[in-house]
């Protein structure tokens, strides 16, 4: 006897549908592109502003000793604040977009990286950038640790200071680094023209 072997109808596709043996529509399975992926949290927040000059004291006055101060011109101030999860991998990914970012106006009135003005910088450590309000008050849980902070701030500031060595430009300039104490109160006097001020997540 001569047996026939058993065929199974073969899969169609229609756009945008699978089907099955007996015809039913099944859904396409979900994918998960970049918009439908968790927002993976800062790590660290900047805030940068238009510096026409400068001045931070670094240190209050003391019985028979006046109060220190650092000052710059014309160039930047930027404030950063470390969270959670910031690690010393991601200190150099900050310099080189605060660096290079282009929001440093010219004689020209055209928009140039602090390196191109060349310009002065401030660094201030500002631990209220991570704040959330929660009732009335601000909460600062996603803050890094003191110590921790302390050590990826020191590494921000000397990075700054070695790119700014290292540009010709900002060298034949004199332009300078200057910056403040971390986990001090600190004052500070400002002029800006703008105001122009930007904040950056990294």
């Amino acid at each position: 006897m001569h047996i026939r072997p058993r065929v199974t109808p073969p899969v169609t596709r229609g756009p945008g549908r699978c089907r099955g043996r007996k015809g039913e529509p099944r859904p396409r399975p979900r994918r998960c592109g970049p918009a439908m992926a968790a927002a993976r949290p800062a790590r660290a927040r900047a805030l940068l502003q238009q510096s026409v000059s400068a001045r931070l004291q670094v240190r209050p006055p003391e019985r028979g000793s006046e109060a220190q101060w650092v000052e710059i011109q014309r160039g930047l101030v930027i404030y950063i604040c470390f969270f959670k999860g910031a690690d010393e991998d991601l200190v150099p990914k900050i310099v080189d977009t605060l660096l290079n970012v282009k929001l440093s106006e010219n004689e020209n009135g055209e928009f140039v990286s602090v390196l191109d003005l060349p310009g002065d910088i401030l660094i201030i450590p500002q631990a209220t950038l991570g704040g959330k309000p929660k009732g009335r008050k601000m909460q600062y849980h996603a803050n890094i640790e003191k110590e921790k902070g302390l050590e990826l701030y020191s590494q921000f500031v000397t990075l700054c200071e070695k790119e700014l060595a290292a540009n010709a430009k900002c060298m034949e300039a004199g332009v300078l680094v200057k910056h403040g104490t971390y986990g001090n109160r600190q004052v500070l006097k400002l002029d800006t023209n703008g105001p122009y001020t930007h904040m950056i997540e990294f």
